[in-house]
């Protein structure tokens, strides 16, 4: 069979050249470290400031600066393009839009931005306002919560938190998936009588920086420990999620 010029280069192309890696430390860090190469055969890979691994943009801070933006730059496209159609639209149809095309973009791996720089979760919460205003018809400068909590919409550092939440309640009511579930440990009472006996309290491990406490096996047993009991008792994801939401829909102003 035939093969033009253009395919069999691609076939010649050596998977090397899409190889990429990162170092991942302070600014400090970095600045003191030597840069390394890596030596694949013949080839040398040198290190990048920020690459790109399951569609998320991971930088060498681990500020996540990069998959922030990425993420507004989208959502502020199709916002665009929404408000240029909106006088055509019912207010059910707006928002079915927004979640389609603005929503879908903030809560995109949300659970890897838990615990990031509040600078970069304002950005996506700018977003967010900026949606609520246009399918309520709401002035710009108006205060923006209640009619967050009119639409019923977790603002964006709750929407983390209830990301890492639902997450941790499958793995625990369904050690699914596994590698998520293995990472959760229930804590042992020492003395059965005792009413913490009855409560279902997680291990949070020990970290030493910053980072290990944005880590999933770090961040889930802390955020789990404080919710009441009555919601880790829900008995459905169904129930639990509606749990949360309302839960955390009473903790924001």
């Amino acid at each position: 069979m035939p093969v033009n010029s253009e395919s069999k280069q691609w076939q010649e192309r050596p998977a090397i050249a899409k190889s990429q890696f990162v170092m991942l430390g302070s600014k400090q860090q970095l600045a003191k470290s030597v840069t390394p190469y890596l030596n694949i055969g013949s080839s040398s890979i040198t290190p990048v400031k920020k690459v790109r691994n399951l569609g998320v943009i991971f930088d060498s801070n681990m500020t996540m600066e990069s998959q922030v933006s990425s993420s507004v730059k989208l959502a502020i496209h199709s916002l665009r393009n929404l408000r240029a159609i909106r006088k055509y639209l019912t207010t059910k149809a707006a928002e079915q839009l927004v979640h389609a095309f603005v929503t879908s973009r903030i809560d995109c791996c949300n659970s890897l931005l838990y615990g990031i720089p509040m600078s970069q979760v304002k950005r996506l919460q700018v977003v967010q306002n900026a949606a609520a205003r246009l399918v309520t018809y709401t002035r710009k400068f108006a205060h923006i919560t209640p009619v967050l909590k009119s639409l019923h919409w977790l603002p964006v550092e709750h929407r983390l938190t209830y990301k890492i939440l639902l997450i941790t309640y499958r793995a625990l009511k369904f050690s699914s998936p596994q590698y998520i579930s293995s990472l959760l440990n229930f804590r042992k009472p020492g003395r059965s009588g005792l009413r913490s006996a009855n409560t279902s309290t997680l291990i949070i491990p020990k970290t030493r920086r910053s980072w290990g406490d944005r880590a999933f096996a770090s961040a889930a047993p802390r955020l789990w420990n404080s919710l009441p009991n009555t919601l880790k008792d829900c008995k459905s994801v169904d129930s639990f999620k509606a749990s949360l939401k309302t839960y955390l829909m009473g903790n924001f102003n």
